[in-house]
């Protein structure tokens, strides 16, 4: 009967490692039907314990490689402003606002209160100093200025926000106010964050301020204001730059965190820490796990032209298309490069086009099955010529003698 007891005993510490070291495969469908696999330990669990919810996704293919909680609807405080910033970036890139208009703050801007840059009623700012503001410091009264400028007042920019969340769509994310503080009904998810996220570091110029550290507003006047980034990791955890935290009552210490190394770029997200230094740990936690076990191949960066398509009638005869963002593949650390076969598709096309238009999609297959589908966009404005243009590029062609 020991000998028994002691045969089962050393068979149950033996098989503990074994069930620890298990792993799961989690299969992601995409929207388009392509679908990939990607096997995530059980005891990952482990990496973020003490928040509500977390994803980590890698940011080329959008893909998940680690999940809990990941579409509980909860508070999620100043993250929420990832949608103004995205919002206030394609204003800037339609052509609607300039980086160097100036805002006059209105008292309602300026009495609000949290997280701020201390704005006075009529005080006068830039919209790239607000955008800093709001990137670096989080500002509420930044963030309500730059809602009023583009939209009139706040509620109409919080429509713009769920309209932009409905547009992605996201299924757990309404928004009561552009700031994040906290409302009755106002929530979203680690998932949707993801996204937000995601979709927020397709315009470039959010880098320019992410992964700014410390600056400065006011300068050359009396009242010069010292800004320094509430995301520690971007000083602190190698090639970080960015991306949002959040803080409140309600939604407790969260952040949406990106860093890139070599070809891959990661997004974490964090919700409901109890303290900043467990939501910063937890999220390192989160990267290193993505760093460690997986790498991406890229197959077509977002500067390389996929295809070149003829217009009649355009301002421009032959128009370049490249994909919106790098195409890359996710992949076990260790694998060898693989080949893969591109194809493309052609949405109907109307003149005009502006520029970032989407106009295709791009698809890359392994053994002709799609394992992943991107979009085709234009990077230049493009205009119907109207009866007057199209005479005068005749006469110059037959003055050159090409027709």
């Amino acid at each position: 009967m020991k000998k028994f007891v002691v045969f089962l005993s050393i068979f149950t510490i033996l098989m503990i490692p074994i069930n620890i070291l298990a792993e799961e495969e989690k299969c992601i469908v995409d929207d388009n039907d392509s679908s990939s696999c990607v096997k995530q330990d059980t005891n990952t669990v482990e990496l973020i314990p003490g928040a509500v919810s977390g994803v980590l996704m890698e940011e080329s293919t959008g893909q998940i490689i680690f999940e809990k909680e990941k579409d509980k609807q909860v508070a999620v405080a100043s993250m929420t402003k990832m949608v103004a910033q995205i919002l206030i970036l394609e204003s800037i890139e339609s052509g609607k606002i300039k980086w160097t208009d100036i805002v006059t703050v209105s008292k309602n801007a300026a009495d609000m209160g949290g997280s701020q840059i201390y704005l006075s009623a009529n005080e006068k700012m830039s919209v790239k100093d607000l955008f800093k503001g709001i990137s670096m410091a989080s500002a509420n009264d930044g963030t309500v200025a730059m809602a009023e400028y583009i939209a009139g007042n706040e509620k109409k920019f919080v429509k713009m926000m769920n309209d932009k969340v409905k547009e992605l769509g996201l299924k757990n994310t309404v928004f009561k106010n552009c700031t994040g503080l906290d409302e009755e009904g106002h929530y979203s998810s680690a998932y949707d964050m993801a996204i937000i996220a995601r979709e927020l570091l397709s315009h470039e110029d959010i880098y320019k301020f992410s992964s700014v550290y410390e600056d400065y507003l006011r300068v050359n006047t009396p009242n010069k204001f010292w800004l320094v980034n509430t995301n520690k990791l971007v000083r602190l955890y190698d090639g970080a730059d960015g991306l949002k935290t959040g803080h409140t009552d309600n939604a407790g210490y969260c952040l949406a965190a990106t860093a890139k190394r070599d070809n891959m770029r990661l997004i974490a997200i964090v919700l409901g820490e109890d303290t900043a230094k467990i939501r910063n740990s937890e999220t390192t936690n989160l990267l290193d796990y993505g760093f460690n076990n997986k790498q991406v191949q890229i197959i077509k960066k977002r500067n390389e032209s996929v295809k070149t398509i003829n217009f009649e009638k355009a301002s421009k005869d032959k128009v370049k298309l490249y994909p919106d963002r790098n195409i890359s593949i996710l992949q076990d650390k260790g694998v060898n490069n693989k080949k893969y076969k591109i194809d493309t598709s052609l949405n109907k096309i109307n003149l005009p086009l502006k520029k970032g238009a989407i106009v295709g999609k791009i698809y890359v297959k392994e053994n002709n099955k799609n394992i992943y589908t991107g979009n085709l966009i234009i990077k230049e404005n493009i205009e119907k010529l109207n009866f007057i243009d199209l005479y005068l590029n005749n006469l110059k062609d037959i003055v050159l003698g090409i027709i």
